[in-house]
């Protein structure tokens, strides 16, 4: 990617394809990380984003974007933070996928929409988007219907897990309840892990 006259390495350009793709442990076929240190990786082989947040980036940005602007594997309808549960699971088409993650907007996204304070705003909306890992690889499509096969118990929201790693840091019984998530990624809990030891200090 071109960016203000320098090349840019990147995974974060993607372009919507409607034929059948095969789903690994680490992602689609066809698809690839610039930055393995903090992209890709079992806990984060699907990015997916709701299509609902489009409207409210166009209104802020004053323009139309794109499509797959943020980089996403998946662009969804009606899967939105305050819903989705992590480690809930769906299957999607032959492959089962669980969410992992709430998404963590970086500095290529604020280059990919020329836009500075992006990875800012998406951390202070909580529209940040999520991640799958995959349980079970199998063929994907752009018309393959994701089906919702196992709510976690926890009934923890990636919005909660959004709002208390970004908004509400003091809170202990909270950054515990993260922690001890099973579903929940690893670098996610090595965090919370992180904070509780610095909240009981």
């Amino acid at each position: 990617m071109k960016y203000r006259g320098e090349e840019l390495v990147t995974g974060i350009v993607k372009t919507p394809v409607s034929s059948l793709l095969h789903l690994t442990k680490l992602g689609l076929e066809g698809d690839g990380q610039a930055d393995l240190t903090v992209h890709g990786g079992v806990d984060k082989a699907l990015c997916v984003y709701p299509e609902e947040h489009y409207a409210y980036w166009e209104e802020k940005r004053g323009q139309r974007i794109e499509p797959v602007t943020f980089g996403e594997n998946l662009t969804v309808r009606g899967m939105l933070e305050q819903e989705v549960c992590i480690g809930d699971i769906y299957a999607i088409g032959d492959a089962l996928v669980q969410v992992s993650q709430p998404r963590q907007p970086c500095h290529k996204l604020a280059k990919r929409m020329d836009w500075p304070q992006a990875p800012l705003y998406v951390q202070e909306t909580g529209y940040t988007g999520y991640y799958f890992r995959v349980l079970k690889e199998g063929k994907i499509s752009q018309t393959s219907p994701i089906k919702l096969v196992h709510r976690d118990e926890h009934g923890i929201t990636l919005k909660y897990a959004n709002d208390t790693k970004y908004h509400d840091k003091k809170n202990l019984e909270a950054a515990r309840k993260l922690a001890g998530l099973e579903a929940l990624s690893e670098s996610w809990k090595h965090s919370f892990l992180k904070r509780v030891a610095e909240l009981e200090a």
